[in-house]
């Protein structure tokens, strides 16, 4: 590569890292109670536009449940959240961040999967299958806890708004490299940038999103005056359900069920005293 080609490409990265920075700085916020730094460079009307759709092509392609009882569980624990949510960021003066929320919930016939999610917006489902790990309406809480979480934190527009950016990177890194990393992936046959975006990025982030879940969800469902002792319990029934099966953690989204758990234990004793319930409800 000659000095005019080296030139042109540092004045190329040096525009695009401009750029770059300045969207960075324009374009964070704060997770609320947790108060981390995040990226949200989508707005949230798009992303909930989209997961709207998403919820009603599930409810129209999926098989949903005929348990009315199991349903009416789930919206009375969702509703106690959902009010308690509400009602504490009012009583901080904080700007609720489940305003405008359109909640609903479904329940859905599948008992091999031990899942349950909330998309942007508190569109709400639960799998059958996670029923034998819940147990009770406190591990319920737990679950759907984490889950209305990960809602309450924006983390769909995050991981959508650093994917975007990650995109841009890649590009530069690339150009930075004069398409060194694009020449070692072809003559491999392996995704040399993908697979060090996945393991050196994304995972290692997911993790970090899943602990807050797990730390918000606590506080969600003490709030809502669910015993979160039952959320510990809840994960090593699920540690002994997968023993011998859980994937390596540096490979995973999420954190080891060992590590989830130390950390629940840890945070139980000063959620209860620091976020004890905020209204009575029957």
């Amino acid at each position: 590569m000659n000095d005019i080609d080296s030139i042109k490409r540092r004045k190329f990265l040096g525009i695009i890292g401009c750029c770059t920075c300045g969207l960075m700085i324009q374009s964070c916020t704060t997770v609320p109670i947790t108060e981390r730094k995040q990226l949200s460079l989508l707005p949230e009307s798009y992303i909930n536009k989209q997961a709207f759709q998403l919820y009603e092509n599930v409810k129209k392609k999926t098989k949903l449940s005929n348990d009315k009882k199991t349903l009416s569980e789930i919206k009375e624990v969702g509703k106690k959240i959902e009010v308690s949510v509400s009602a504490y960021f009012d009583s901080k003066d904080m700007n609720d961040p489940t305003y405008g929320f359109q909640w609903e919930y479904i329940l859905i016939d599948n008992d091999k999967i031990k899942n349950a999610w909330c998309l942007p917006g508190g569109k709400i489902a639960v799998y059958t299958g996670i029923l034998e790990v819940t147990k009770n309406k406190h591990g319920l809480a737990a679950v759907m806890g984490h889950e209305i979480a990960h809602a309450v934190a924006k983390h769909s527009i995050e991981r959508a708004s650093r994917s975007l950016l990650l995109n841009v990177g890649t590009t530069a890194a690339d150009i930075f490299s004069g398409g060194a990393i694009s020449r070692t992936s072809r003559a491999t046959g392996v995704d040399v940038a993908g697979m060090l975006r996945t393991f050196g990025i994304d995972n290692p982030f997911g993790r970090k999103q899943e602990t807050e879940a797990d730390y918000l969800g606590l506080i969600f469902s003490s709030l809502a005056g669910f015993d979160i002792r039952e959320s510990a319990k809840i994960w090593e029934r699920m540690k002994e359900a997968h023993k011998g099966q859980e994937i390596p953690e540096w490979m995973s989204t999420h954190p080891s069920s060992t590590k989830r758990i130390e950390s629940l234990k840890k945070w139980i004793p000063e959620i209860i005293i620091e976020y004890p319930p905020i209204i009575k409800m029957n």
